[in-house]
């Protein structure tokens, strides 16, 4: 794992293929996207690590975010061409009791300019051929947010962090709250603060990433499994075998705990051997991770 940290002005497409071609892997995927002006946070998954993709990309977000009111665009955020300009008459506390009216569990419509697949094409893809579908809304939850500023300008801007869910849209909240405002608003700017045990303090941009191997560093690189926030389970040598081969175990008898949401990590003397899933009292492999040093296989 690397917990990279994505500047403006590149796609996360082309912030994982420079990394992977400067580490000089075949395998690396990336743990949810980021716009092309968003900055921040965006771990990438090397080596076998692909494979645990999934139990990162749904771990909590933070996000620091800007958005500009009495401004509508087609992309919901500053990229996109204006739709609609008109200065609001809004104050700091309209806007402030607005934004904090969703946190809990939302509803919200994926925007067209997304990677949410329709009849096997992105959103994105359709939305740069002026094309428009029908989208079903999608829940989500905002954990909490921190209003932090507001710049009173003939087109205010407010500055507040969310912390949210996976799957949980930045662009479409500020749409959102522009519409609940009545004045319209779009998102002016982005940086992912946190994904999971992911924090932007502790993550490193593709120039440093460069520098440091030119020294032979490689302690950016993160042990295989690094992150995963997933119940453990220990497993003895034979078991250990049993479960590299696909095969269950009993529960009982290796006297594991219940396991929440029935999906654990699967170690055997320190080892990531992949993640289980606890059905009908059996410890079930999901998904088996290969021997040795899986992050550096070229």
């Amino acid at each position: 794992m690397v917990n990279l940290r994505k500047e403006s002005g590149m796609t996360s497409m082309d912030a994982l293929r420079r990394l992977r071609s400067l580490l000089r892997v075949k395998k690396a995927g990336h743990c949810g996207t980021l716009d092309p002006s968003a900055t921040g946070v965006l771990p990438v998954c090397l080596g076998q690590a692909t494979r645990l993709a999934e139990y990162y990309t749904g771990q909590t977000k933070r996000y620091r975010a800007e958005a500009t009111f009495g401004i509508v665009t087609d992309t919901q955020d500053a990229e996109g061409a204006i739709l609609r300009r008109e200065a609001p008459r809004i104050t700091q506390a309209e806007a402030k009791d607005a934004l904090l009216s969703f946190v809990g569990k939302i509803k919200q419509m994926p925007p067209m300019f997304s990677a949410v697949h329709h009849k096997g094409r992105r959103l994105y893809d359709l939305a740069r051929r002026g094309e428009v579908v029908e989208r079903a809304e999608r829940e989500t939850e905002i954990y909490g947010i921190e209003w932090l500023a507001w710049a009173p300008d003939p087109y205010p801007r407010a500055v507040f962090e969310v912390t949210c869910a996976h799957g949980t849209y930045i662009r479409a909240l500020c749409d959102d709250l522009g519409n609940r405002l009545g004045c319209g608003a779009h998102l002016s700017a982005l940086c992912r603060l946190e994904t999971g045990p992911f924090h932007l303090t502790e993550s490193v941009d593709l120039a440093e990433a460069e520098a440091r191997l030119a020294e032979g560093d490689l302690t950016f690189v993160l042990p295989l499994g690094w992150g995963l926030n997933l119940p453990a389970l220990e497993l003895p040598a034979n078991r250990a075998e049993a479960f590299r081969r696909g095969l269950p175990s009993d529960l009982e008898r290796l006297g594991a705990a219940p396991l929440p949401g029935g999906v654990c990590a699967v170690y055997c003397a320190g080892e990531l051997l992949g993640v289980g899933r606890a059905e009908a009292g059996e410890l079930r492999p999901d998904k088996v991770l290969g021997g040795g040093d899986s992050q550096k296989e070229k």
